[in-house]
Order: structure tokens, then C-alpha cells, then sequence
């Protein structure tokens, strides 16, 4: 019988930190495959896998499509790619970000509960947001086994609480126990078979979210099996969403597979309303440039009347200013406007 022997981690902020400390306690012989998500930079190139194996005693190399999984090693997603397991090997590809996020971890998770259930050990560790808490879920629900860094190890807690808060977790801890855990829960021998799904996600559910971050195509018909239509647009193409009630946790999902959880969405959001306060801010100083250097031509030419139009534009363009200023100057501008389709 096998072990836990698909162990999936992921990691954001503070994570490459975690992610060394783990892969030094590795053992050289663990019977198991490590399949590694960490948040970066889509243009950057990865260093990750050459930072893992020279620190630990397992080779790290960087996922490729359809390679086939060998135990004792370390498979890290490339930069702007989704790494997915299916049975035996993986996927590599550039479906839709999840959580603003390609790689993302949501996906990878989902795809070890889908090919194999009770064998898959989800591993979540430091990072902002929530990305993680969905797939963790998954894990729970095929058989599987959850695993977070304790908060309160964590450089970044935001990831380990929603996971400790969203799902029935079975292992919370500080990083440096986490080798010697793996070692044991890979060893531990599982009886597999077909395993009863509770709760709000069912194999279609896993099954086509799946589907979605292979293949960057989706579809309502699909989409009307997961969740309903919202009121609520896509921040990246601007189409609607649709709510998926994944247990306590909502999450949203557009036609085209863009996907969020409601507290990652709420952050695009108010991003975007900075970022339009800013332009409007921009266009106003510009207004009153504009207005007084119009009212100083006006005055060298002797139009009075001009002058005391032009300067009252821009004293009442000045004042709107003022108010966006101190929107922006504000602890949370906006924070409580949401994108409406």
C-alpha cells in the first residue's frame, strides 16, 4: 500500500524562507514527490529550484508538461505557469490566473485531491491573502491530509489563518517539525478507495476547475454547475462572475476562468480605486495648471474678465482636489466601493 506520497506546498511572501527550512529536513530517501507553488514575478526568472536543491539532500528541478513524477524529488512551477499533477506525471501551462496569481496554488492543490485523493498531503505555509484555502479544502474533502505553518512562525500570517479558518485542518506547527512530519506521514501506509465527498465540493466541482487551469477555456454551461451569476464583474476582462459557495468561503469564477476569493477581489478592487483616485487626481492639478496659466496669458493682455473666470475655475478645481488628496492621504481610500457589472 502507499503512502502519503504527494505532498503539495504552497507558499507567498516570507515563503522561500519556509520552503528552505523544510527541504534541509528532508530525508534523501523520502518516498514521496514535493511539487512546489510559490508566488513571483511573471517575468522573473526562478532561481527557486537551484536554491532548494542546494540546500536540502532532494534534487529540485522545474516542472515540465506532462514529466513523469519520481519520488524523492522536488518539482517547482516555472514563473507565469500553472502546475497541476494528473495521475503518474504533470501539467505546466498558462491557464487563467487565480487570486491575481499564475503560478497559483489553488490549482495544484485541487489537481492532487482530484488524481489522488488520500495520498496527497496539502502543505500550506507564509503568505498574504488566502490563496491556498480552496485546494486545501479539496485535499480535505478527497481523503487527504492539511498541514499549515503556525501563524505565529509564519513572516506573513494572512495564508496559514485563512487556511486554519476555512478548513478542518489536521497539523499546525512551526516549520523546523514539519520534515520529520512529512517523513512520517510519507511512510505511513493508506488504504485507498473511493471516498465519500461531505460538504460543497463534489467531484464535478474539483473536476472542472481542474479542466479550467489546463486549458484557459470555460464555459456557463460549466460555470452553472459550480455557482450562479453574481452581481459582480471581473476585474481582469470586465466579465460577470460567478459565485461559488465553497463552504464558508466565497469565491468567484468569470467566464473565461479568471478566479478570486471575495477577501483577493476586494484587494483588486480597492487597488483599482487608488489607482483611478490617482488619475483623477492627476487630471485635476493638471485642470488648474491649465486654468491659472490661462488667466496670467489673460491678464498680460489686458482681459479682466478672463482673469477672474480662469482663477475661479481654478480655485474650484483646487478644492476638488483637496477632497481627492485626502481621500488618498486616508488610511483605506475607498475601500468599500465594489465593481459592479
Amino acid at each position: 500500500m502507499p503512502g502519503h506520497d504527494i505532498i503539495v506546498v504552497g507558499a507567498s511572501a516570507g515563503g522561500v524562507e519556509a520552503l528552505i527550512t523544510l527541504v534541509r529536513g528532508l530525508p534523501a530517501d523520502l518516498p514521496a514527490a514535493v511539487f512546489v507553488v510559490l508566488h513571483m514575478p511573471a517575468q522573473s526568472p526562478s532561481a527557486l529550484p537551484k536554491i532548494l536543491g542546494n540546500r536540502g539532500l532532494l534534487p529540485a528541478l522545474t516542472a515540465k508538461d506532462r514529466q513523469v513524477i519520481e519520488k524523492g524529488h522536488i518539482y517547482v512551477a516555472p514563473p507565469d505557469n500553472h502546475l497541476l499533477i494528473e495521475n503518474g506525471h504533470m501539467r505546466v501551462g498558462r491557464g487563467p490566473k487565480e487570486n491575481m496569481h499564475r503560478p497559483a496554488i489553488d490549482p495544484l492543490f485541487r489537481s492532487a485531491a482530484l488524481a489522488y485523493g488520500p495520498r496527497a498531503i496539502g502543505v500550506v505555509l507564509s503568505g498574504m491573502l488566502d490563496d491556498g484555502t480552496s485546494g486545501l479544502k479539496a485535499i480535505k474533502e478527497r481523503g487527504g491530509i492539511a498541514v499549515v505553518q503556525d501563524p505565529n512562525d509564519a513572516i506573513y500570517s494572512s495564508m496559514p489563518l485563512s487556511a486554519i479558518q476555512n478548513v478542518a485542518v489536521d497539523f499546525v506547527g512551526p516549520i523546523s517539525d514539519m520534515p520529520l512530519l512529512l517523513e512520517r506521514l510519507a511512510n505511513e501506509p493508506i488504504e485507498e478507495g473511493v471516498v465519500s465527498v461531505n460538504g460543497h465540493i463534489d467531484k464535478d466541482h474539483i473536476d472542472i476547475e481542474v479542466e479550467i487551469a489546463k486549458s484557459d477555456l470555460s464555459d456557463t454551461v460549466l460555470l452553472d454547475k459550480i455557482g450562479a451569476p453574481s452581481h459582480y464583474a471581473c476585474p481582469d476582462c470586465h466579465g460577470i462572475l460567478w459565485q461559488i459557495d465553497d463552504g464558508e468561503l466565497v469565491r468567484f469564477r468569470c467566464r473565461v476562468g479568471h478566479a478570486y476569493t471575495a477577501e483577493s477581489m476586494l484587494t483588486v478592487h480597492t487597488e483599482s480605486v487608488e489607482n483611478a483616485l490617482y488619475a483623477a487626481l492627476r487630471a485635476l492639478e493638471e485642470s488648474v495648471s491649465l486654468s491659472r496659466q490661462l488667466a496670467r496669458n489673460a491678464e498680460q493682455r489686458g482681459l479682466n474678465s478672463i482673469v477672474a473666470r480662469m482663477e475661479a475655475k481654478a480655485a474650484e478645481t483646487d478644492q476638488q482636489a483637496d477632497l481627492v488628496r485626502g481621500l488618498l492621504m486616508s488610511d483605506s481610500p475607498a475601500q468599500d466601493v465594489v465593481y459592479t457589472a
